[in-house]
């Protein structure tokens, strides 16, 4: 008879799996809350103090931890190693099922104290997980494996060593995920680890050379357990794989699409239907509209030749006739080509539309992304790998109140769709935006006035007379708002900070342009540096 202990925080389930179990011949040991959960609903059990001779000591802070138990999982299937178990009755442990005390639920509690947090500290489910990964037996930290699990045992145990080889793997990075959460709050941030799940291997990085390349996804307890709009909560349902700057697209259109629906929250309570085109990144067309349709003309007359083989997202489903528009409108006789279109959902006709040659549209769902607003910004840390370590920041939350401003709603609406688009564009950025749609994305520039020239180049002939424009931080002299007003902008934002702040606001007066201008320190929205 095989033999498998139990010993779990969350019981949810469990009893279920353990059951199975007893079904398949398997005996259960278990500690005493699980012991006696498993217990109560009718499943034979062995407590472990029955084995180990001991009741837990030292206020339950030791149980598992003991000779009996550790030995029936490190021992070799060895004459030696098995007379040696006899010997000293200890039983063979064929499978550990253990989950561990939530101590990231406990650091992020608000009345958390160092004290919790130390109690919250998992140590025998830790070293239980590690002892059975390296003796080799199944081993089981992850709900979603116990039926997995169940199956491979009903099915004969194919593939055992790869099986077994998978699960401990998982059990060691969790151990290794798990203590560096402890060493971080220990030291107050000295410490930091990154860590992840490959999920997707893409066939090269940026350039084809760049190989290989993978997708890792964060333990969903890192980023918090509300975001349900990470990169792997998006379902590819046609096209090929994404790629690693599908990736890096998806991203960065998440950002630009997420501070649009809160800035437009914040200000006016409702998040319109958004449409963002994005090229290498950066929105080179986006469109807010009354309905579907007119934010994607909007979106597709901001830079026609960019959106070619560039990215889409829309925050409300997408029918045959918004996918229509998308390949069709203004693109002559010929259809527009896009890599990736991403929205809540697609009808069955859109994404025949839609979809290229070879998979080469990327079609995403997640319905989440439908008219999001504050609540869906990416409160998580970033990081950046740069020469031998990395950077962390705060993410990128910031999201102006424009409810002292007097300027008409018009106006300010474009300020909103101006800000949250030149905030996630690398920068320096000046962005252009008019009547609900970007005419011209001036980005990445080493001086303000050649993102503004770039800005206007990108609007083409567009007619710029009472258009908005915003700067993703001050401008060191009045050159660049002087070569914006010259093509007509009648609305400025930006931040204050330089020297020549005052002469920036005597030039706007002067020309009867409306200036807004936050503090620097507050506002400023380079992104992507």
């Amino acid at each position: 008879m095989k033999t498998a202990l139990i010993s779990v925080y969350d019981k949810t389930g469990i009893a279920d799996f353990a059951k199975e179990l007893v079904a398949l011949g398997w005996k259960i040991i278990s500690s005493g809350g699980t012991a006696k959960y498993l217990s109560d609903v009718g499943i034979e059990v062995t407590d472990i103090a029955e084995i180990t001779g001991m009741k837990p000591i030292l206020s339950h802070r030791v149980l598992t931890l003991h000779p009996k138990i550790h030995g029936g999982l490190l021992a070799l299937n060895t004459p030696e190693h098995l007379e040696e178990l006899k010997k000293n009755e200890i039983p063979w442990i064929d499978m550990v099922c253990v989950d561990l005390y939530p101590l990231e639920e406990e650091i992020n509690n608000p009345s958390a104290t160092k004290e919790s947090v130390i109690e919250k500290t998992d140590m025998g489910g830790v070293a239980l997980i590690r002892s059975s990964a390296k003796g080799r037996r199944i081993t089981i930290c992850d709900k979603e494996d116990r039926a997995k699990t169940i199956e491979w045992l009903k099915n004969g145990e194919p593939n055992r060593e790869e099986f077994i080889n998978n699960l401990s793997a998982k059990a060691e990075a969790l151990a290794a995920w798990y203590c560096s959460i402890s060493g971080k709050y220990l030291s107050q941030g000295v410490h930091e680890g990154i860590f992840g799940e490959k999920v997707l291997a893409c066939a090269y990085g940026e350039n084809a050379y760049q190989k290989p390349a993978s997708f890792y996804k964060i333990p969903r307890g890192t980023l918090g357990k509300k975001d349900q709009l990470t990169i792997s909560d998006w379902v590819l349902i046609a096209g090929s794989p994404l790629s690693y700057n599908n990736i890096c697209d998806l991203d960065r259109m998440l950002q630009t699409m997420t501070h649009i629906g809160a800035g437009f929250e914040k200000n006016f309570n409702k998040v319109p239907d958004v449409v963002i085109g994005a090229k290498h990144g950066n929105a080179c067309g986006a469109g807010v509209g009354e309905s579907g349709l007119d934010a994607v003309d909007k979106m597709l007359s901001g830079d026609l030749h960019a959106i070619f083989g560039g990215c889409v997202m829309l925050n409300f489903p997408v029918d045959e006739k918004i996918a229509e528009e998308l390949i069709h409108k203004f693109a002559g006789d010929g259809r527009r080509l896009l890599d990736l279109v991403a929205a809540p959902s697609f009808t069955p006709e859109a994404i025949e539309i839609l979809a290229r040659k070879k998979g080469k549209c990327r079609i995403l769902v997640n319905k989440n992304i439908k008219k999001a607003g504050l609540d869906s910004l990416d409160r998580s840390p970033r990081f950046r790998y740069v020469r031998g370590g990395f950077l962390t920041q705060p993410n990128y939350t910031f999201v102006p109140d424009m409810s002292k401003c007097l300027f008409d709603t018009k106006i300010i609406k474009d300020i909103i769709l101006a800000w949250a688009v030149g905030c996630t564009s690398n920068s320096n950025t000046v962005t252009l935006v008019k009547d609900g749609k970007l005419l011209g994305n001036g980005v990445g520039q080493q001086d303000r006035v050649g993102a503004a020239n770039l800005a206007i180049l990108r609007a083409g002939d567009k007619d710029l007379t009472g258009a908005v424009a915003y700067s993703d931080s001050f401008f060191p002299f009045p050159d660049a708002p002087e070569v914006l007003i010259n093509k007509g902008i009648k609305t400025i934002f930006s931040t204050s900070g330089s020297i020549n702040d005052e002469k920036i606001v005597e030039l706007c007066k002067a020309k009867g342009v409306n200036l807004i201008m936050l503090p620097d320190s507050e506002a400023r929205g380079f992104y992507q540096h």
